[in-house]
C-alpha cells in the first residue's frame, strides 16, 4: 500500500471545478459555441422531414419541387454553419485543455517539491514517479481532448432529445424509454470502474518502484547472487499488475456491448411506434423520419460519451492520486516562529521507524553554535537515526529536537534550508550543465562563487561550468564527483548548522580528508555535525558523541574520552593501530 494518500472523488470533483473556474471565460466560450453548432446541426434532420411532407403533399410539381430545393440549399448552409462553429470550437476546447494541463503539471511539481523528506522515502521512487509521469499525463490528456469531447457530446444529445420531444412527445418520450439501457449498463460500469483504477494505478506504481529499485541496485543483486529473489519480486508485481488490467478490461468488455444495444433501441421504438401512429394520422411520415434521424443522430454523441468514459474513469483515478499529494502534511511558509538562535537542543529523544521498536533511546544533547562535533559508534547505534531527527526530516516518537528553541521538523522548508543542511553519501546529479547543479543553492550566485565552491570541495574535474552533465552528450559523473558537487552545493547553501552522514564515504580515504578540512574552513563558524566511521574525523572535532544501543553512551573531547580508557579509547585504539 503506498504511503501517499489518494484524494476522494469529492475532492476531485472539487479540483476539477477550481480549475475550470480558474479559466471560466475560455470554457464558457467552448460551451457556448458548441451549444450553437449543436443547434445548427438539428435543423438538417428538421428540413429532411419538411421535405418529405411537402413531396407527399405536393408531388413532383415545379413548386414542391423549389421548395424541395430552397430546404436542401437551407439543410447545407446550416451544415456548413456547424461545420465551423465545430471547428472553432473545439480549437478552444484544445487551448482550454493546454492550459489546464499545464497547471495540473506545475501544480503537481509544487507539491512533490514541498513533500517532507520522509514522506518522500516512506512512498519510494516508484508510487512518487508513476504519479508524477503516466498519471498526470492522464489527467492532462483528458483535460485537454476527452472533458471536451463530453461536453460536446452532452451538448449535442440533449438538444436532440429536446428536437424529438419538440416533434412528437410520444415518440420522445420512446426514444427516453430506450435510453434507460443505456442508463443502467453505465451505473453498473461507474459503481465498479473507480476501485478497479485505482487498484491498476496502485498496482503500476508497485511494479514501478521493483524495476526501479532493483536496476538502481543491480551491482548489489549480483554481488550478492540475489537475481532469483529479485526476478521472482518483479514477476509478483507484474503478475499483480495483469490481474488489475484484466480486471479493467472485464469491465470494458460487459460496458461496450450493452451500450451498443442500448441505444440502438430508441430508433427501433420510434420506427415501430412511429409506423403504427403515422397508419392512424396521428404523425406525418416526414415527423417520423426526423425523429428516427434524430435519434440515429444520438449514436455518435452517445458512442462520443462511451468512448471516453473509460478514459474518464482512468483519468480520474490519476486525478485522484495527483491530488492525493495534497492531502500529505506540510508545513507552511511561515506557520513556525523564527529560532532565537542556533543551538540544537535534544531532550528525551525516542524515535522509532514504521511504529516499531525503538532505535533511539532517550538522547539527550546539546550542540553549542559554531561547535565541531563527531557522532562515532558501531553499525546499528543509531547515529544516522539520530542525524535525520537533527536535520527535521523526522521528528521524535517522545522529546523534542529543537534549534533556537523551536522544533527542527516544525520549520517551514525555507527556513529549515537556512538552518540545518543533511549531506549524506546518497548524492542527485540533475540533467543540465555543471553551473544549473549549483545554481539550484544559490540561485543569485555568479560564476566566481560558484567556482569557489567548487574548489573548496577540490572538484578541480569541474573548470568548465557550461559542461552538460548526463543525458546522451553529457558528461556522466563518478560517486566521487557526484559526492564533490553536492558539497559545493552545501556550501553555496552556507547554512548555519551541517550534518555530514558519511557525506565523503566514496572519497578515497586522503580526497576525504582534504575534503573535509576544506569544508571546515570555508564553514568555519558554522556547526558541523559530523556522522563518521573514519575516526580521523573524531579526532579534528571539538567533541565527541559515542552512540551504542540507540543511547550516546560518552560524550567528551577527543583526548578526554581516550584518557578515560571506554568504548570510543578501543575504537580508536583499533582503529589508529590498523
Amino acid at each position: 500500500m503506498s504511503a501517499l494518500p489518494v484524494a476522494s472523488a469529492r475532492t476531485v470533483r472539487r479540483a476539477a471545478y477550481d480549475l475550470i473556474r480558474i479559466d471560466r471565460r475560455a470554457f464558457a466560450a467552448v460551451l457556448a459555441l458548441n451549444s450553437a453548432a449543436a443547434a445548427a446541426g438539428l435543423v438538417a434532420p428538421w428540413l429532411l422531414g419538411r421535405i418529405i411532407d411537402t413531396i407527399r403533399s405536393g408531388g413532383t410539381g415545379a413548386h414542391a419541387l423549389s421548395e424541395v430545393d430552397r430546404l436542401a440549399a437551407v439543410a447545407v448552409v446550416f451544415a456548413l454553419v456547424q461545420t465551423l462553429l465545430a471547428r472553432y470550437a473545439r480549437y478552444l476546447a484544445h487551448r482550454f485543455g493546454e492550459r489546464t494541463s499545464a497547471r495540473v503539471r506545475e501544480r503537481y511539481t509544487d507539491r512533490a517539491l514541498a513533500l517532507p523528506a520522509a514522506v518522500v522515502e516512506r512512498a519510494g521512487t516508484g508510487d512518487l514517479t508513476t504519479r508524477g509521469t503516466s498519471d498526470v499525463t492522464a489527467v492532462g490528456t483528458t483535460m485537454r481532448d476527452a472533458a471536451p469531447d463530453v461536453f460536446v457530446a452532452a451538448i449535442q444529445a440533449l438538444f436532440i432529445l429536446a428536437a424529438v420531444l419538440f416533434i412528437d412527445p410520444l415518440l420522445g418520450m420512446c426514444g427516453l424509454v430506450g435510453l434507460v439501457g443505456v442508463g443502467c449498463a453505465a451505473r453498473w460500469y461507474l459503481r465498479r470502474a473507480r476501485a478497479a483504477y485505482l487498484a491498476e494505478g496502485e498496482a503500476n506504481s508497485a511494479l514501478t518502484e521493483v524495476l526501479a529499485t532493483t536496476a538502481a541496485g543491480a551491482r548489489t543483486v549480483e554481488a550478492l547472487s540475489l537475481q532469483e529473489r529479485r526476478i521472482a519480486a518483479c514477476e509478483a508485481a507484474v503478475e499483480r499488475h495483469r490481474r488489475t488490467r484484466h480486471r479493467t478490461l472485464a469491465l470494458r468488455s460487459v460496458l461496450f456491448p450493452a451500450l451498443d444495444v442500448s441505444y440502438v433501441v430508441p430508433v427501433v421504438g420510434v420506427l415501430l411506434l412511429g409506423g403504427v401512429l403515422h397508419q392512424h394520422g396521428v404523425v406525418s411520415l416526414g415527423a417520423v423520419v426526423a425523429s428516427a434521424v434524430y435519434l440515429q443522430q444520438l449514436s455518435h454523441p452517445l458512442n462520443a460519451i462511451l468512448f471516453v468514459i473509460d478514459q474518464m474513469q482512468s483519468s480520474g483515478a490519476a486525478f485522484a492520486r495527483v491530488e492525493g499529494l495534497g492531502e500529505v502534511p506540510t508545513v507552511e511558509p511561515g506557520s513556525s516562529a523564527a529560532p532565537a538562535d542556533d543551538q540544537i537542543e535534544v531532550a528525551g529523544a525516542r524515535y522509532a521507524y514504521g511504529g516499531g521498536r525503538d532505535v533511539l533511546h532517550g538522547v539527550d544533547l546539546t550542540v553549542r553554535p559554531g561547535e565541531r562535533l563527531a557522532v562515532v559508534g558501531p553499525s546499528g547505534a543509531g547515529k544516522s537515526t539520530l542525524g535525520r531527527l537533527l536535520a527535521g526530516i523526522d521528528a521524535p516518537r517522545e522529546g523534542s529536537v529543537t534549534v533556537g528553541g523551536t522544533p527542527v521538523a516544525g520549520l517551514d522548508p525555507e527556513q529549515l534550508r537556512r538552518q540545518v543542511v543533511l549531506v549524506t553519501q546518497e548524492h542527485h546529479v540533475f540533467l543540465g550543465t555543471v553551473r544549473d547543479n549549483l545554481v539550484i543553492a544559490a540561485p543569485d550566485a555568479g560564476d566566481e562563487k560558484l567556482r569557489a565552491a567548487l574548489a573548496a570541495v577540490g572538484a578541480e574535474w569541474a573548470d568548465d561550468l557550461d559542461a552538460e552533465l548526463g543525458g546522451p552528450g553529457g558528461r556522466h559523473l563518478d560517486g566521487a564527483q557526484a559526492q564533490q558537487l553536492a558539497l559545493a552545493r552545501v556550501v553555496l547553501a552556507d547554512p548555519h548548522t551541517l550534518i555530514l552522514d558519511e557525506a565523503t564515504a566514496l572519497l578515497d580515504p586522503t580526497t576525504a580528508r582534504h575534503t573535509e578540512r576544506a569544508l571546515a574552513a570555508v564553514l568555519e563558524g558554522r556547526t558541523v555535525i559530523a556522522i563518521a566511521h573514519r575516526l580521523h574525523t573524531a579526532h579534528d572535532a571539538d567533541r565527541v558523541a559515542v552512540m551504542a544501543d540507540g543511547r550516546i553512551a560518552e560524550l567528551g573531547t577527543h583526548d578526554e574520552l581516550v584518557a578515560d580508557g571506554g568504548a570510543y579509547a578501543a575504537l580508536w585504539e583499533s582503529w589508529h593501530g590498523a
